[in-house]
C-alpha cells in the first residue's frame, strides 16, 4: 500500500492530479484495501479513478467500465449485492457500446 500511495504522489506531481495514469494508481489502491477488507476506503479510492475517468476519458471508454466494475466488486465483497449489481450493469452496458457483443 505504502508504494502505491508513494506512486500516486510521484505521478501527481508529474502529471498533474486530473490524469489516466492517477486514476490508476486509485484504482491499485483501492484494490488493495478492498483486499485488506476496508470497503469505505476502496470505494472512495475507486470513485476516485472513476471520477478522473469520467473527466479525462468520457463515459464512453473501457476504462469507465473498469471502475463501475471495480467499485460493483467492493460492493459485492461489502454484501451490498443490489448496489453491486447497478455499478456490473453500468460496465456492462459500456462494454457493449465501446466493445460489442461479440468481443471476449
Amino acid at each position: 500500500l505504502v508504494q502505491y500511495q508513494k506512486s500516486l504522489e510521484i505521478k501527481m506531481e508529474v502529471l498533474g492530479s486530473e490524469h489516466p495514469d492517477v486514476a490508476g494508481s486509485h484504482n491499485d489502491i483501492g484494490n488493495v484495501y478492498s483486499n485488506q477488507g476496508k470497503y469505505d476506503e476502496a470505494l472512495l479510492q475507486h470513485q476516485r479513478s472513476l471520477e478522473i475517468n469520467l473527466q479525462v476519458l468520457g463515459s464512453e471508454h473501457p476504462e469507465v467500465a473498469r471502475s463501475y466494475t471495480n467499485i460493483g466488486i467492493v460492493y459485492g465483497q461489502a454484501g451490498k449485492n443490489e448496489e453491486a449489481l447497478v455499478q456490473f450493469l453500468k460496465s456492462l452496458e459500456i462494454q457493449l457500446q465501446v466493445l460489442g457483443s461479440e468481443h471476449p
